[in-house]
């Protein structure tokens, strides 16, 4: 099978590799779709595969006494698996495909190789893990701080970024669950973005008409982790 050239990759984290770093995964790199509600990462179960997205997104969701709630999500910005560059083959968390797309993924041995062989590829991966827990951070901050209007539209804006289009697929017991609250909570708060002109909202789907509007509902919320990471990634 012949090798992806890496100017045709979709990943931001791949296409910003130098290109011998790129060369050492890029043989065991495979193609493949990411399903919706797909796990891709279990719970305290052996990481086997990272993931690169091309398109699509992976939540990874936190299992509580309340139920389940995100703490994270990721795009075509970034890796899943993020163990495996701390030296961990396990993660607490269940990763899950929320917007169906597909990936590039590698064998975690084949990954390790690689890390083990390159101090650059080591730093670049880590500076992603970085930017990653300061989305978590950023995370823990909303939920404490914001209404669960603010939460939504923080969350409605991380997801267009990473779809990269004005119409997305999110359900309202969707919604519910990524936000940790109950439906009707989660249906009053569309009802009241929807009433101030930010989205339309049909048929488990959501448009967003007004992104500055959402940006200003959202507050520091959203924007620090997104130039962390722009931040982080310039220094490849």
């Amino acid at each position: 099978m012949p090798q992806l050239e890496q100017h045709r990759i979709r990943n931001r984290l791949l296409g910003a590799l130098q290109p011998e770093d790129y060369a050492r995964l890029a043989p065991a790199l495979e193609r493949i779709p990411l399903p919706l509600r797909e796990t891709v990462v279990g719970a305290n179960q052996p990481i086997d595969y990272a993931y690169f997205p091309e398109e699509g997104f992976i939540s990874f969701v936190a299992d509580t006494q309340s139920g389940r709630i995100e703490i994270g999500l990721v795009g075509r910005e970034g890796l899943v698996g993020m163990s495996l560059v701390l030296g961990s083959e396990r993660s607490p968390y269940v990763g899950t495909v929320q917007a169906p797309g597909e990936a590039l993924r590698i064998p975690a041995a084949a990954l390790r190789d690689a890390l083990d062989a390159s101090r650059e590829l080591r730093g670049v991966l880590g500076r992603y893990v970085q930017a990653y827990i300061v989305q978590i951070g950023q995370t823990v901050y909303a939920n404490a701080e914001l209404t669960i209007e603010g939460r939504l539209a923080r969350w409605i804006l991380m997801v267009q970024d990473r779809l990269e289009q004005g119409e997305l697929p999110l359900t309202h017991e969707f919604l519910s669950m990524m936000l940790g609250v109950r439906r009707p909570g989660v249906t009053t708060a569309v009802h009241m973005l929807e009433g101030t002109g930010m989205i339309r909202a049909k048929r488990g789907r959501i448009t967003v008409l007004d992104r500055e509007k959402l940006r200003d509902l959202a507050g520091d919320a959203y924007g620090f982790a997104e130039a962390e990471y722009e931040r982080l990634l310039a220094e490849t």
